[in-house]
């Protein structure tokens, strides 16, 4: 299964503190286990929202508006897509995470990510999985 591991802003990271150059190595050789064992499949950190827009959809229009946004908690300072077998994998990679927020509390959040049979019910022809199929395949292709 596929999840998405994600990292909740806190105040330091809004403000666009940096990490330190031990937390720095420390992430790197993290990463590097991830990827030796085959579950990092993706992962960044993010500018603060002060960089950031967003797009409110309303009655079929749709509003651009600048960051910054309130409700730290509720903002991403960055994220890692990993394959794992279950969630309980997710998690026991998720205790060996070194605290990515030193001297704040941080919180990590682990949510499954949709697939394409997920949506069988719903697109019982298969046409729309098959669609999606291709353009993952095309997505993939480019990235070679």
């Amino acid at each position: 299964m596929r999840v998405m591991v994600i990292v909740k802003a806190t105040k330091n990271s809004e403000k666009g503190v940096l990490p330190s150059e031990k937390l720095l190595a420390d992430m790197g050789n993290y990463n590097e286990e991830l990827v030796k064992a085959g579950i990092m499949l993706a992962g960044e950190g993010l500018h603060p929202s002060s960089k950031g827009k967003r797009v409110e959809l309303s009655g079929g229009k749709r509003k651009v508006v600048d960051g910054p946004f309130a409700e730290t908690k509720e903002l991403i300072a960055g994220y890692w897509l990993w394959q794992v077998k279950s969630m309980e994998e997710a998690i026991e990679w998720i205790r060996r995470c070194p605290d990515p927020m030193p001297g704040e509390e941080a919180m990590i959040e682990i949510r499954p990510v949709f697939e394409a049979n997920d949506f069988a019910a719903s697109d019982p022809s298969g046409k729309h999985r098959k669609k999606d199929a291709e353009l993952r395949k095309t997505v993939e292709s480019r990235r070679a």
